[in-house]
C-alpha cells in the first residue's frame, strides 16, 4: 500500500507541556527560559535571538506556537510572521517578542518585513524568535536578514525515534481512553507521515469516527474512515 501524507495540524493548541522532545531537551528547557526572559525587565536581560532549525515534523512550529501560547497566558502580545501572512503588520513596540516561522519560504517582501521586525526589535530590547528548515548558513535569504537568525542561540531539531512515537500515540491514546492496538500502531506509521503533529490529528479523526460508528479501534475502521474523507 502506497505511503499517505496527511496534511494536517495539531487539533489542540500546542504549548511547551505537549511536546514530546525526545532529543531536543536542551531546546525545549531553553525556551522555556526564554519565554521567562521574555516576560522580565528588558532593560536588565539582553534579548538574545533563538533560531530553531530542522526537518519538517521535528517540532520547530510546536514550539513556536507555544512560546506564542506561554506568553499570551500571562498577558503579553506578540508579533507572528509566517509564510502564509497575506498582509503583515507594522512593527509594534508594544509586543513583548517576535516570532517568525518558516523562514526558508519567505518571499523577498516577506523577507523586507522580517528583517524591519528584527531590526526594531533588536532597537527595542525584544526578543526574536524564528525557524526554519536549515541551519542560518544554508538559508537562501538575503544576507542582512541571514546573518541576523544566526547571531544568537541556533537549535538544530531532530526527528523522534519511531520506539519514541509509538510511546507518544499510546499515552495519547490512553489520554482519551482508547485502547490502541500494536497492529494499528503499526499501519499509522507505516502508511501515513511520521510527522507528530499530523499523527495526533489522525488519533483524534480515528477516536470521533469511532464513536461515531459505535466500533473499537482496528485497521478496517481506519480505512473506512479514510474511505470517507
Amino acid at each position: 500500500m502506497k505511503q499517505i501524507a496527511l496534511d494536517i495540524g495539531l487539533a489542540d493548541g500546542p504549548t511547551f507541556a505537549s511536546f514530546l522532545p525526545g532529543p531536543n531537551h536542551a531546546a525545549l528547557d531553553h525556551l522555556r527560559s526564554w519565554v521567562e526572559q521574555g516576560g522580565a525587565d528588558q532593560q536588565t536581560v539582553p534579548p538574545v535571538p533563538v533560531y530553531l532549525w530542522g526537518t519538517g515534523g521535528s517540532g520547530k512550529t510546536h514550539l513556536l506556537l507555544a512560546a506564542r501560547e506561554a506568553l499570551c497566558a500571562r498577558g503579553a502580545s506578540v508579533g507572528w510572521l509566517d509564510a502564509g501572512t497575506e498582509e503583515p503588520l507594522p512593527f509594534d513596540e508594544t509586543w513583548s517578542a517576535v516570532l517568525m516561522d518558516d523562514v526558508h519560504l519567505y518571499p523577498p517582501a516577506r523577507q523586507h518585513t522580517a528583517f524591519n521586525w528584527f531590526v526594531h526589535a533588536q532597537a527595542a530590547r525584544m526578543p526574536v524568535m524564528a525557524a526554519g528548515n536549515l541551519p542560518p548558513a544554508g538559508l537562501n535569504l538575503r544576507e542582512d536578514l541571514r546573518t541576523r537568525l544566526g547571531w544568537g542561540h541556533v537549535h538544530g531539531l531532530q526527528l523522534l525515534e519511531e520506539g519514541e512515537l509509538r510511546a507518544v500515540l499510546h499515552r495519547a491514546a490512553q489520554s482519551r481512553g482508547l485502547s490502541l492496538g500494536e497492529d494499528v500502531t503499526d499501519f499509522m506509521l507505516t502508511r501515513f507521515s511520521r510527522d507528530l503533529g499530523s499523527l495526533m490529528e489522525l488519533l483524534r479523526q480515528l477516536d470521533a469516527y469511532a464513536l461515531r460508528t459505535q466500533r473499537a479501534i482496528t485497521i478496517p475502521l481506519l480505512k473506512a474512515m479514510l474511505e470517507e474523507v
